[in-house]
């Protein structure tokens, strides 16, 4: 009941914060506007296993990686809701509930596992940590509808599975859950393998009921699979890459999920922890080998990405940013408060010899490098900072009102970018998360208001046109997008003869440019001719209400003629 009721407070407050852009159904992340219109061409019609986008890139659409899981819960709610508030406000109600509901699932169960951990003194707290422990709260934002958050509510089941009575039950569901996950998106793989260590923990030391929580999760990794290669197959289930729910993808999960249940059958009547340990390793080089000849494109599951756009976009995506990388205050208020929580964990499996305290610990550790590699990493590593920041607020307290004072200003997760941008002078340099731009209510409203055509816009602003408008457009930020993507940096960083010729190309009919759009292009540019207010003939301009958005019309009989040869 806390844990519904704080989800439920924060989200209310944070619905009204930001109920401008919230009431026009402009989402916070491109992600989100895109997931809602596959929502939205799904209850039109669309196939269930047709994941594609049929308004980017080019025809007849791109196939995006996604899955249609994360779709099932927000379009029910849709459908159902129609009939009785209309489509916007059938809309409106579903992406404030979702997460609401996702938040408040995420709360319940860190407020399990803490109390697993460490009884009902330390579940309360767990809560109140979690419910402000950022970056983690960004992905239950009323409008976060994207799949981050029910995959942070499917890691935290099998958080609780790691610790959890040893049995075949708990494992089962775990196992479950780390398949939903990898159904969804493949970001979370490595938190999943940290997991199967974890578990491989108590495996080793022949504990009572390790040996059948390792097969009910190796069941339930391989039951999820093929009852999902049966339910969410997309259409292009031979895509040959790694970065989704594909039969690549699909061939590597259930081949890892040999792993778990070779290990529980193998060592069935073995106690020795060191007999363990070689049947284990033998074990998983099998397994390994398996997966790298049946997968070997899960070894880099975004390789396929132009080199071009793997340096001028890629790098420099928020989320997917290294944290060394980063600007002081993001990189601190992304890792604060989890590395806060390593601290924490380790402390208590030190004062308590709980081995579960180190399951939740390596899931930690996994989290923390993870972060390393792609700030993404933090979403799960500083919800599971919790019940560790929980027992050392609980400890504190006995100690007086100054620790217990110092313990909650090193739990509230809040309070670390803020502290960050106190400390950082104004102008430091470094890549921060990029901002909302030109990409506010009345600049896709300016969109929304053209007829028919083909958009091309740098690509956040082309993600969000796709959900507020019923343009083509022909760049988004989704990496199976090559040619499109290619399409929207020659065309800017091009001169104008070069992004003539894409134009015609594409048959674009209008070009949107943000204001501190590609503010690096060379000073022949396009992007710069469009920055200076002199465009070529063949672009004529649109008014706008947004200041921030140059918005053009193409003109095709006014194309340069090109120079027979």
């Amino acid at each position: 009941m806390c844990a519904t009721a704080l989800a439920a407070l924060l989200c209310a407050v944070w619905a009204w914060r930001d109920w401008p852009a919230l009431s026009a159904l402009r989402l916070p992340d491109t992600d989100d506007m895109l997931r809602l219109q596959q929502i939205r061409d799904w209850l039109a019609g669309q196939a269930f296993a047709d994941l594609s986008q049929h308004r980017l890139g080019a025809a007849p659409g791109l196939a995006m990686h996604w899955s249609r899981l994360p779709d099932l819960v927000p379009g029910a709610m849709i459908a159902l809701l129609t009939p009785l508030l209309g489509a916007h406000g059938a809309e409106l109600v579903a992406v404030i509930v979702w997460p609401t509901l996702l938040f408040a699932g995420a709360l319940l169960l860190i407020a399990r596992i803490a109390r697993l951990l460490g009884g009902s003194a330390i579940a309360r707290t767990a809560v109140v940590v979690a419910a402000i422990a950022f970056p983690t709260t960004t992905i239950f934002l009323p409008g976060r509808i994207d799949h981050h958050g029910l995959q942070v509510v499917l890691l935290l089941i099998v958080a609780r599975g790691l610790v959890a009575r040893p049995a075949i039950e708990p494992g089962l569901v775990a196992g479950l859950a780390a398949a939903a996950s990898f159904v969804i998106g493949m970001e979370t793989a490595p938190l999943l393998a940290a997991a199967g260590v974890a578990l491989a923990i108590g495996w080793l030391q022949a504990r009572p009921g390790a040996d059948d929580r390792m097969m009910g999760f190796g069941i339930g990794i391989g039951a999820g699979l093929l009852a999902a290669s049966i339910l969410f197959r997309p259409t292009l289930w031979d895509f040959s890459a790694c970065d989704g729910f594909t039969m690549t993808a699909w061939r590597a999960g259930v081949i890892a999920a040999f792993a778990p249940m070779g290990m529980a059958l193998a060592a069935r009547d073995i106690a020795s922890p060191a007999t363990r340990a070689v049947l284990g390793a033998i074990i998983l080089c099998l397994i390994g080998a398996g997966i790298v000849l049946v997968a070997p494109q899960c070894l880099s599951p975004y390789g396929m990405v132009d080199p071009l756009l793997a340096r001028l976009w890629l790098s420099n995506v928020g989320e997917a940013q290294p944290l060394f990388a980063a600007s002081l205050p993001t990189a601190f208020g992304y890792a604060g408060v989890m590395g806060a929580g390593v601290l924490a964990s380790a402390w208590q499996l030190r004062v308590t010899r709980d081995l579960r305290w180190s399951c939740l610990l390596l899931l930690q550790l996994a989290a923390l490098v993870l972060t390393c590699v792609q700030l993404r990493g933090a979403y799960a590593g500083a919800i599971l900072a919790a019940p560790g920041l929980a027992a050392v607020i609980a400890a504190a307290r006995r100690r007086g009102a100054v620790a217990m004072a110092g313990a909650w200003l090193a739990s509230a997760g809040m309070l670390y970018p803020i502290a960050a941008q106190a400390i950082v002078p104004a102008g430091t340099p470094g890549r921060d998360l990029p901002g909302d731009g030109c990409s506010g209510p009345a600049a896709l409203a300016d969109l929304a208001r053209l007829p028919q055509g083909r958009l091309l816009a740098p690509l956040d602003l082309g993600g969000f046109a796709i959900g507020a408008t019923t343009l083509q457009v022909v760049g988004a930020p989704y990496h199976r997008n090559t040619a499109g993507n290619l399409a929207v940096y020659h065309f800017f960083l091009g001169n104008p003869v070069q992004a003539a010729r894409v134009a015609q190309i594409w048959q674009v009919r209008y070009v949107a440019l943000c204001a501190d759009g590609f503010g690096d292009a060379g000073s022949g540019s396009m992007a710069q001719a469009l920055r200076r207010g002199a465009p070529p003939p063949w672009l004529r301009p649109i008014a706008t209400q947004n200041q921030q958005l140059a918005l053009y019309r193409v003109e095709p009989g006014l194309f340069p003629e090109r120079r027979s040869r």
